[in-house]
C-alpha cells in the first residue's frame, strides 16, 4: 500500500508542476522577471540573460498541493508535515523577496545578506519553538555509533545552523541547468527511502512530494533552461532537506546524502580562506560546477558528473543508515 502511495504522490507532484509551467513561464516571460547573469560569471552564461528566473513558484505549490492531498488522502497531516511546510513556505518566501527585488526593483543583489540572514533565523527559530512545544526530540543522532546526544536549550542553535547552512548550500549549487532540480531530486528521494524504513510515512510523502515536484520542473530547467527556480526554489529546498533531516533525526547522515550541496559550499569556504591568506585561488573560479566549466567541461557533463556522485552518495548514506 504504501508503495502505491509513493507512486502516486510522486506521480501527483510531477504533474502538478509540469501542468502548472505552461500557465506561468509566459506569465513571467509577461512580466519581464528574467534573470540577471553575473559578469564576473564564465562568458557562456551570457546567452542565459533574460530567462524568466522565480519558477521556484511551482515547486511550492506543487509540494504544498501534493503533501497536503496525499497525507489527507492516504494519512492523517502530523505536526511534522506542517513544520516541514512551515520551514519550505518560509524559505521560499524569503528567496521570493530576493528574487522580486532582483527583477522588478532592479537591484541586482536583492535582499541585502543580513536580512536574508534575519528573515532565515526569524523562521529557524520559529520551526524549533513549535518543535518543542510539541515535545519533538531535540537530540542529534550519530550514525554508526547508535549513540544520541540531546542538545536541549542548545538545539536552537544547532537548528538555526542546520537549515540556514544547507538552505545556502543549495543556493550555491544553483548555477547550472538542472544541476539543483536533479541533485535534490536524488537527494529527497533517499531520505524519502530512510523515512519510509522508520515508517514515518508523513515524512516519506513530503519528500517524495518534493521529488515529484522537482522532476517536473526539470522538464523546463534541463539545459537549455526554458525558466530558472531562483533563490524562491533554492532556498526553499535547502530548508525542506534540512528540516526533513531534523524531524527524521538524520541531522547528520544529511552531510552525505546531500554532499554535493556540502562539497559546494567547502569550495566557496576554501576559495576565500585561501584568497583572504594568500592571494592565491584555489580553483578558477568557486562554487566548485564553475571550475570544470572553466576547465573545458561542457555544462551538461558537469551536471551530470555532480548527479552521479550524488547518487553515490544517497546510496552510502542509505547503505550506512539501514544497514551499518
Amino acid at each position: 500500500m504504501l508503495e502505491q502511495v509513493i507512486v502516486f504522490t510522486i506521480i501527483m507532484g510531477f504533474l502538478v508542476t509540469v501542468l502548472l509551467s505552461p500557465i506561468f513561464i509566459p506569465f513571467l516571460k509577461r512580466l519581464k522577471f528574467g534573470q540577471s547573469i553575473r559578469e564576473e560569471g564564465p562568458k557562456s552564461h551570457q546567452k542565459k540573460s533574460g530567462t524568466p528566473t522565480m519558477g521556484g513558484i511551482m515547486i511550492l505549490l506543487s509540494i504544498v498541493i501534493t503533501s497536503l492531498v496525499m497525507t489527507g488522502k492516504f494519512a492523517e497531516p502530523t505536526i511534522k508535515t506542517y513544520l516541514l511546510l512551515i520551514v519550505t513556505v518560509g524559505f521560499g518566501l524569503v528567496g521570493f523577496l530576493d528574487d522580486f527585488i532582483k527583477v522588478a526593483m532592479k537591484r541586482n543583489l536583492g535582499l541585502t545578506s543580513r536580512q536574508k540572514l534575519i528573515g532565515q533565523i526569524i523562521i529557524s527559530v520559529v520551526f524549533y519553538l513549535i518543535l518543542k512545544q510539541n515535545d519533538l526530540s531535540t537530540a542529534v543522532t550519530i550514525p554508526l555509533l547508535d549513540y544520541s546526544i540531546d542538545l536541549g536549550f542548545f538545539y536552537v542553535f544547532f537548528i538555526i545552523f542546520w537549515l540556514v547552512g544547507f538552505s545556502n548550500a543549495v543556493n550555491l549549487t544553483d548555477g547550472l541547468d538542472g544541476l539543483v532540480s536533479g541533485s535534490s531530486a536524488i537527494a529527497f528521494g533517499a531520505l524519502a527511502v530512510l523515512a519510509w524504513n522508520q515508517s514515518q510515512t508523513d515524512i516519506a510523502i513530503f519528500s517524495v512530494a518534493v521529488v515529484g515536484a522537482v522532476l517536473g520542473f526539470l522538464v523546463f530547467n534541463a539545459h537549455p533552461a526554458k525558466v530558472f527556480m531562483g533563490d524562491t526554489g533554492s532556498l526553499a529546498l535547502g530548508g525542506a532537506i534540512a528540516g526533513i533531516a531534523i524531524l527524521a533525526k538524520l541531522e547528520i547522515i544529511l552531510i552525505i546524502i546531500g554532499g554535493v550541496f556540502v562539497i559546494e559550499t567547502l569550495s566557496v569556504i576554501l576559495q576565500v580562506i585561501s584568497f583572504k591568506t594568500t592571494g592565491k585561488r584555489i580553483f578558477k573560479m568557486s562554487p566548485l560546477h564553475h571550475h570544470y566549466e572553466l576547465v573545458g567541461w561542457s555544462e551538461w557533463r558537469v551536471v551530470v558528473t555532480f548527479w552521479t556522485v550524488g547518487l553515490l552518495l544517497a546510496v552510502l548514506g542509505i547503505y550506512i543508515e539501514v544497514w551499518m
